[in-house]
């Protein structure tokens, strides 16, 4: 990587750190162990300063540390979500590890704030159902989910499990049908000192802030959701088709 000589070295040091990142989040190192400097650099044509430096950019994100006399570690496994399918974050991490959610608050909500009331489509005084939840991953936080939902279906999922359930699956059931679509916009944010504190991440640290509108299968919109979740432990993917070239298998 370093044949590139004339370059700055931030330069050849952000393009080491791009590659070393997409290793990390693909379980490249299965041990969580990174190789030392000599071998990154004689794996990749790297002079050491440009992996000292990739390697103090990758530790700045809170992706590695380096222990005295242990090395440099990748410091948690990050998890993927999949932003091509409707699933819940509890569906997506299946198998991945154990899921709790937190429920910190739970109720009605006589009059939905006006902008929440145009997204789900009712009259701001028709209410609807608060719900907020700090989900916990193996014993760390990994994201602060806030739903308001439609008075008729928001009932339902408060009578449901939501310290076990996935709001998905309760919403689901409620209606007697799949979900159809949600549209899903992805914000890079820093934490303010509330969500940093519940998160357990310094204010100011990155966090992933999801806005996502769910719909039934009939087009109707039930839930609109806002969840800021930990960048050090979450890779947000999709699969991507180029316009016309879409086959079915």
């Amino acid at each position: 990587m370093d044949h590139h000589v004339g370059r700055p070295r931030a330069e050849r040091a952000r393009q080491l750190a791009d590659v070393l990142r997409q290793q990390i989040t693909d379980d490249g190192f299965a041990d969580g162990t990174l190789p030392d400097e000599r071998t990154l650099g004689r794996r990749f044509g790297a002079s050491r300063n440009a992996v000292r430096d990739a390697l103090a950019l990758l530790r700045r994100e809170g992706l590695i540390t380096r222990r005295r006399g242990v090395g440099t570690m990748v410091v948690l496994s990050k998890y993927g979500h999949g932003l091509d399918q409707l699933t819940g974050l509890a569906e997506e991490l299946t198998g991945r590890g154990t899921v709790t959610n937190e429920v910190r608050a739970a109720g009605e909500v006589p009059v939905l704030p006006a902008a929440i009331a145009t997204r789900l489509d009712v009259p701001a005084e028709s209410g609807g159902v608060y719900v907020e939840r700090l989900r916990w991953l193996d014993g760390l936080p990994l994201s602060l989910d806030t739903s308001y939902l439609t008075a008729d279906i928001g009932r339902a999922v408060l009578a449901g499990d939501l310290v076990r359930r996935d709001v998905f699956g309760l919403i689901e059931e409620a209606a007697g049908s799949p979900l159809g679509r949600a549209e899903v916009a992805v914000h890079a944010v820093t934490a303010d000192p509330d969500t940093a504190a519940l998160l357990r991440i310094e204010p100011g640290a990155a966090v992933f802030a999801l806005e996502r509108l769910t719909r039934l299968a009939d087009g109707r919109p039930v839930d609109a959701e806002s969840i800021r979740v930990r960048a050090d432990r979450m890779t947000l993917r999709a699969t991507l088709h180029r316009a016309g070239t879409r086959t079915t298998v």
